[in-house]
């Protein structure tokens, strides 16, 4: 008993207490998280308000319930298998993703990772802010008559946005405790929903668009792909959380983890889709005018607003704090004698605060969103196509302190390349994210130079991960790295060894 009281002291005083590790590698006797912790930290990411808005993407582009079905499986079952090895490089490396993509585009070139996840923190903790201020003032208004003004909106967005940086201030701990209690929490204000609206959904809705008429295909690939960004946008992140699991864990425990994490994400995504097909039929001026949370809230019983209001508090905390925690880390990496860890977390955080009055006050809410997340996903995509990639040529083995040298300031290690860069990832990746956004075609809100050779289909995802694939494996190929980022154990580096040794026994 005694001992089960210390554990759990211990436990609460390292919630309570400012996390104090950066993005150096995680000390072993310091990883004590497990694979079910970062199946909670992903799915209280995913499982919250700002997803079901997602998922009623697909009856905004004028899909049918049918449609949007396979849209958002098929979009969320790609991004899954594509996003669970990016759970691997944090128990290896001890360190977030960006800092282990060093390996691959250079010390220096991993800031490409940086970048990524500066974007994807923003556009998602903008929407996490974004749908639970709107449903929160929404709900009031029904509930006690709160005016639905600018004022009110923009005073619950600063509420949201201030709660969410205290969490990613205080550090993994906390965010771990809260995310533990919003993946219960939520999932059972949502279960509480399919009761609230089962007797007025209709499975046979056939939106606007169907197969076979213009326009369809590229409505059901614009509506997969908004659902592939959800789990793409854990790309940059997974290593914040994994690197607190020890590095012994099996591999396909972390796998598991992570597919099933964003499976259970099509609660939310199709509670969002048939809720919203419920709004096209009782409410339809709230689809017209892009506003599924106004819709919701109209057609919802009166008993169901205060779960509402439930799920847009507890869905801007875990959305929020998983978007902007981990990109505060990395961007005290890339400015170490600047910004420590907490001063980084505040600096984005005001950033996106910024973004996120603009974007609502200032721009089309709905186009922003979804243009931004295909931009996302199309520049993120084939970055984690060569992490991958690097993963399996490396055969798994990195060295985590040579990772480390641009933090420190130092120059030199494994990862060096030419001056920190590696020309073999970053030849990759460039033509690779810029060729992509030539095919991107997203009717009315961003269409690519070479957006309608398809037909007015968007097929830029397929273009960008396999010119990655291909552009990568050649470049690896025709200029092999050195043979000493393959470990000692790895045969092309014994072989080097071993020809050094008949040199100088000759």
């Amino acid at each position: 008993m005694t001992h089960n009281n210390s554990k759990n002291d211990s436990m609460n005083q390292s919630i309570s207490q400012i996390e104090t590790f950066g993005v150096e590698q995680i000390p072993d006797h310091e990883r004590n998280a497990t694979p079910l912790d970062l199946f909670r930290l992903i799915f209280g990411g995913a499982n919250t308000f700002s997803t079901a808005v997602l998922g009623s993407f697909p009856v905004l582009f004028g899909l049918s319930f049918q449609a949007g079905v396979w849209a958002v499986v098929l979009g969320i079952v790609v991004g899954a298998l594509i996003l669970a090895p990016m759970g691997l490089f944090g128990p290896i490396n001890g360190t977030n993703n960006a800092v282990s993509s060093g390996a691959h585009f250079g010390v220096h070139g991993r800031i490409v990772g940086s970048f990524l996840s500066l974007l994807t923190a923003i556009a998602f903790f903008s929407i996490s802010v974004w749908s639970s201020g709107d449903a929160l003032v929404g709900g009031a208004k029904r509930l006690i008559g709160l005016p639905e003004t600018d004022l009110t909106l923009g005073l619950a967005y600063g509420l949201f946005a201030l709660l969410v940086l205290i969490v990613c201030i205080y550090g993994f701990r906390f965010m771990l405790w809260v995310n533990k209690i919003a993946v219960s929490v939520a999932s059972v204000l949502f279960l509480l929903g399919v009761v609230a609206f089962a007797p007025t959904f209709d499975s046979a809705y056939a939106g606007t668009v169907n197969l076979g008429q213009p326009g369809f295909w590229a409505a059901f690939i614009g509506a997969a792909l908004v659902s592939m960004s959800n789990p793409i946008s854990f790309g940059a992140f997974l290593g914040d959380w994994s690197r607190y699991i020890p590095r012994e864990t099996a591999r396909s425990r972390i796998l598991g983890a992570v597919i099933l994490a964003q499976l259970a994400t099509l609660l939310p995504t199709l509670f969002g889709l048939a809720t919203a097909t419920i709004v096209a039929v009782k409410a339809p001026d709230y689809i017209a005018s892009n506003n599924y949370v106004g819709g919701l809230l109209a057609v919802s019983p009166t008993w169901f607003f205060v779960p509402v209001c439930l799920l847009a508090v507890i869905g801007g905390m875990s959305t929020g704090t998983t978007s902007l925690y981990g990109t505060g880390l990395d961007m005290s990496s890339v400015f170490p004698r600047v910004l420590s860890r907490v001063k980084a977390t505040l600096l984005i955080g005001l950033m996106s605060i910024a973004f996120i009055f603009i974007g609502r006050f200032a721009a089309n809410l709905v186009q922003s969103v979804s243009t931004f997340a295909v931009l996302i996903i199309t520049c993120t995509t084939p970055w984690m196509v060569i992490m991958l990639l690097g993963l399996l040529t490396r055969r798994g083995w990195y060295c985590p302190d040579d990772l480390q040298v641009f933090t420190r300031g130092e120059t030199g290690g494994r990862y060096w390349f030419n001056h920190g860069w590696n020309w073999r990832g970053m030849g990759a990746w460039v033509p690779s994210a810029l060729v992509g956004l030539c095919f991107v075609n997203l009717p009315g809100q961003f269409v690519g130079p070479l957006g309608n050779l398809a037909g007015g289909i968007d097929i830029s995802l397929p273009v960008t991960l396999g010119l990655a694939a291909l552009v990568y494996l050649a470049l690896l190929s025709l200029f092999p790295e050195s043979p000493e980022v393959y470990g000692p154990a790895d045969p092309r580096s014994q072989a080097v060894l071993k020809a050094a040794g008949a040199t100088r026994a000759a």
